[in-house]
């Protein structure tokens, strides 16, 4: 009885002093309106947000051909009057115009040492110091010499070779070294499995291998698997000497610095490529089958960063931090465009990237708290996980505490729907939250997979940036759609680029017609010069997907699209993705995962449908933290992740959880999972079951849990 007092007495008082602060606020509205509707004039931002991003320029029965009504900007302007139509020229011109500036970073790692955890454990972690610069006239040359070491050492102009290493300086350095000699990368993910890598590498039909110390060992027994390659160069690491003995014999393994010497002294010229030339056979990591090679030209590569300089905006004393994968086009692109525009790029990886990671000594700080980074480019994953980390942290917190984040958020997220800025809140309190990127962060970027449209508002909103999310594919050298800094909505991708137009097709099979209302709706199809030539030997598929009319390329991509009255695009399906039910209804297994994982308790999620059944069910891999608590909460507290997983309780628990979550997303009845399986695996690219992009490889996925699938529908 006390106790439910005490906790009705605990509300009161949480209620009666978050009524005080409203009142406040209130206040302090009315005084400072004037002032802020002066300075901050909030009607140029609402009407960038609703102005027409692009507008019809073909219209028949069955598509609609969309182009964009915004200009090329200044650098694009100057990429043209430059000539600047290759890689090769790009860093050949940075060099001249920034010659002396900071081009790319990487931090020094001082000593590696045993921590003791407060359980007992022991773990490795990092000593670090500072970021040590190569300035754009070292870096050009250091790639110049590079190239020539690799002529050097038997490479010819336009041969493959491939780069399988770790997003790093050297990764940079090494692809311009190649491009100024006319070779090919093939850029191959570090977490590609064994047989993944082994394909790219026999079906490029390489003979020189450029990896990293970390990565070296997996040749010992890649080789085999490869014999064609006879010389592999390793990126050195900064603390420990590299084993290169145990290879096949006749393999010559040299390290990168001894490659670059070679250069020093060779006579070699430059072989500057072509527009057409291929500068990158980048292996998908495939959410179908094996990885397919796509072709990308040096045309390809300019197109999109010519337009993405016209929908970002990029001041010289940027800084970006770079740990996605170089081999992603994705990160590729944004780098290139950093270089462009002269702005420092400094390294990290997802283990050292904040104060927290698991590589960072106690006392020692992250990489962006050191580097202060003004831009980085992320995925949907990432953004989800800092999202959860926020919630966590927010809910962790006293009943007041709660309450009043979230008056402070709601109050933020009003006044920015309205056009304004909340200089003071933001400076109280989201920059305490700002300050986890290293506190000067402005614009974030997002691609590689739909962003929800909850996790775009509370990044945005918390880490007080312009979070803009993208849209393109491999196939399209990552280009097709950017948002504008200040479109104020969530879940859409944006207008087409200045490079590209953007298509609705009927799609008759799933009702996606360009006559639906409110908006037309279609298979999205992507023209323009940031389109890949094709396959790499699959002439058969490139057939299928890509086609000329009237002297432009087009690829079909399989996603569906609706475009709104400002002409900005928002993907709501994907062909593959969709399954009709027993009774008529389709679902959009993409759509559902997507909500569904911005539930704290789910960690993964992969959603099946069973066409012959009337309800969904889905593989559910649980937040560890989440599901102890909920353990906790259902007197579960002495049982093991296995055994908890394995746990009907903690089933029905979290299928309630699930059903909760899919009410306030507004999610039907018939898409909501109406049985679940606890993974007891954490879905990684080593298992083979998520791609190295960390996209759900669905036939792997239902192969391995046929059994509890039929469990499922069996119940």
């Amino acid at each position: 009885m006390f106790i439910e007092d005490d906790a009705q007495m605990d509300s009161f008082w949480v209620q009666s002093a978050i009524g005080a602060i409203k009142a406040i606020a209130f206040v302090y509205d009315i005084i400072t309106l004037p002032v802020y509707l002066v300075l901050q004039k909030p009607w140029t931002r609402r009407q960038d947000s609703r102005r027409v991003k692009a507008k019809i320029i073909k219209n028949d029965e069955h598509e609609l051909t969309y182009r964009t009504t915004d200009p090329p900007r200044d650098v694009h302007v100057k990429m043209l009057q430059e000539n600047i139509d290759t890689l090769e020229k790009v860093f050949n011109y940075v060099a001249k115009t920034h010659s002396n500036k900071r081009c790319l970073g990487t931090r020094q790692i001082l000593s590696e040492e045993d921590e003791v955890q407060p359980n007992g454990r022991v773990f490795k972690k990092y000593n670090m110091g500072d970021y040590k610069w190569r300035t754009f006239t070292e870096a050009e040359r250091q790639a110049a010499n590079f190239g020539r070491g690799l002529r050097e050492l038997g490479q010819q102009p336009r041969e493959n070779i491939v780069i399988f290493a770790e997003t790093r300086a050297e990764w940079m350095v090494a692809a311009h070294g190649c491009f100024k000699q006319a070779m090919p990368i093939v850029t191959v993910y570090a977490t590609l499995g064994d047989d993944g890598v082994a394909h790219c590498i026999s079906e490029t039909e390489v003979t020189t291998v450029i990896t990293s110390h970390d990565l070296l060992p997996k040749f010992k027994t890649l080789l085999a698997q490869c014999p064609n390659v006879n010389t592999i160069i390793y990126m050195e690491d900064q603390l420990h000497k590299t084993e290169t003995t145990g290879f096949k014999e006749g393999v010559k393994i040299l390290p990168f610095n001894q490659v670059v010497k070679i250069g020093q002294e060779s006579k070699f010229e430059s072989v500057p490529p072509k527009g057409d030339d291929i500068a990158i056979i980048m292996y998908t990591s495939g959410s179908t089958g094996t990885p397919k090679g796509v072709l990308l030209s040096h045309k390809n590569c300019i197109a999109t960063m010519k337009g993405f300089v016209d929908m970002v905006p990029i001041y010289p004393d940027d800084v970006l931090i770079g740990f996605l994968p170089l081999a992603h086009v994705f990160e590729l692109v944004a780098e290139s465009l950093c270089l462009m525009t002269g702005v420092s790029i400094g390294y990290s990886t997802p283990l050292t990237l904040i104060d927290t990671s698991s590589k960072i000594r106690r006392g020692c700080m992250g990489d962006a708290s050191v580097l202060k980074p003004t831009c980085m480019t992320s995925v949907p994953l990432i953004l989800d996980r800092i999202s959860k980390g926020i919630n966590d942290k927010v809910n962790s917190g006293s009943a007041f505490r709660k309450a009043l984040f979230k008056f402070l958020y709601q109050y933020k997220v009003k006044w920015i729907q309205r056009g304004y800025k909340t200089p003071l809140i933001d400076k109280l309190v989201f920059k305490k939250v700002a300050k986890l990127m290293g506190g000067k962060v402005r614009i974030i970027m997002s691609g590689g997979a739909p962003l929800s449209a909850d996790t775009h508002e509370q990044i945005k909103t918390c880490l007080c940036v312009d979070l803009i999310q993208g849209y393109g594919l491999t196939e399209t050298t990552s280009g097709a759609t950017v948002m504008h800094e200040r479109d104020m909505t969530y879940g859409r991708t944006g207008g087409p680029l200045t490079v590209c137009d953007i298509r609705l097709v009927n799609w008759e099979e799933g009702n996606y017609r360009i006559t639906n209302k409110p908006y037309p709706q279609g298979e999205v199809l992507i023209g323009g010069d940031c389109v890949s030539q094709g396959y790499y030997k699959l002439p058969g598929k490139t057939n299928e997907d890509f086609f000329e009319e009237d002297g432009k390329r087009w690829f079909k991509t399989g996603d569906i699209g609706e475009v709104q009255t400002d002409g900005v695009l928002k993907i709501i399906d994907r062909k593959k993705d969709l399954v009709k039910l027993q009774a008529g209804e389709y679902v959009s297994l993409g759509k559902v995962e997507s909500e569904l994982k911005t539930c704290g308790i789910v960690e993964n999620i992969c959603v099946y449908g069973d066409p012959t059944k009337q309800f969904t069910v889905a593989l559910v891999v649980p937040n560890q933290k989440h599901l102890e608590d909920l353990a906790e909460r259902h007197g579960l507290q002495d049982k093991t992740y296995e055994e908890l997983c394995s746990s009907p309780v903690m089933e029905k628990a979290i299928l309630k959880e699930i059903a909760d979550h899919s009410r306030k997303c507004k999610l039907q009845k018939f898409e909501v999972p109406a049985a679940i399986t606890l993974c007891k695996e954490v879905w990684s690219p080593d298992m083979g079951l998520v791609t190295a992009a960390f996209k759900l490889k669905r036939k792997d996925i239902q192969d391995r849990y046929q059994h509890d699938i039929n469990r499922m529908y069996a119940s």
